[in-house]
């Protein structure tokens, strides 16, 4: 059924589910044993393998030009490293601290984006960046002992930042959803690149424990490959502002399911929970204020 054909309340409700599971993620990421490069390369195979099935049952084309092919190609090594960094941050911190590092997204991107495509830094971007900036500044100050999972969680949230820019650009001339194979299945390989370099791939038994091989395959299969296609075919009956709000739970959700699944582990400071409500203010008021300035 094409997104046209449900109502946009269905959708508001499928975007939450969609935001959720992106929040689940982090869950995965921590309750899987192995290392985050391991991890990554497993989840980007399960997912390619998972979109290509559904291209061949839905029979939609995968043939793109040339250049279209290479900047997926490359862009798919961002992707690549955002997610590394991901899952490493949350294996040397808490789902926590990665969560509300990543919410720097916004301060990235913000700076990133006008940079790109030559457009002229808003003021308001300066603010929601000072704002997320501090922010951090409040989380390094009471969570010191998280320093290098905060970095971690930094450095995913700037490649999460600048691939979503490039892909801000691309999608304009391609269908998001062949983007995001594309994007995967270069992942994969760049990944598999290194582990050949680095000999952990010739090391590979795949004997993983029963609990760690159900784990990604959700991750791969309904968190990855699933939640994107899903996470697409919403944004063309919802406005882009709308959709921005909702992501932006993100982090709220997967706050959240922490507490339920690691419980007293994921409690922090008063100073951490105060630098996370500014940092999740600004990124809530940050597209209500955009909307206000283009109808304003």
């Amino acid at each position: 059924m094409s997104a046209k054909a449900v109502n946009p309340g269905k959708n508001l409700l499928i975007l939450h589910l969609t935001v959720f599971i992106w929040g689940f993620t982090g869950i995965l990421g921590a309750l899987i044993s192995i290392n985050a490069v391991q991890l990554v390369w497993y989840r980007v195979l399960i997912a390619s393998i998972t979109l290509f099935v559904y291209f061949k049952f839905s029979k939609t084309s995968l043939k793109v030009e040339k250049r279209q092919f290479l900047a997926f190609f490359f862009t798919g090594s961002i992707v690549a490293l955002h997610w590394i960094l991901f899952f490493q941050a949350i294996k040397v911190s808490t789902v926590s601290v990665t969560l509300v590092c990543l919410s720097s997204f916004t301060l990235f991107t913000a700076i990133l984006e006008p940079l790109i495509k030559k457009q002229k830094l808003q003021t308001a971007d300066i603010i929601v960046g000072l704002m997320i900036i501090f922010g951090i500044y409040l989380i390094f100050k009471f969570e010191s002992r998280y320093t290098s999972g905060i970095i971690l969680g930094l450095s995913a949230a700037l490649a999460s930042s600048l691939f979503a820019t490039i892909n801000s650009v691309l999608v304009q001339k391609s269908n998001p959803v062949i983007i995001g194979f594309y994007e995967i299945t270069a992942a994969f390989f760049w990944i598999t690149l290194y582990r050949l370099f680095d000999g952990s791939l010739l090391l590979e038994r795949f004997s993983l424990s029963t609990s760690d091989w159900l784990y990604l395959m959700l991750l791969g299969t309904i968190c990855t490959a699933l939640a994107y296609v899903a996470g697409v075919a919403v944004m063309r009956t919802l406005s882009a502002f709308r959709v921005a709000l909702v992501t932006n739970l993100e982090p709220v959700y997967g706050i959240l399911l922490a507490f339920i699944f690691f419980g007293t582990k994921e409690a922090m400071s008063i100073g951490f929970y105060l630098g996370a409500v500014i940092i999740l203010a600004a990124v809530f008021l940050y597209p209500r204020y955009k909307k206000y300035k283009k109808h304003g």
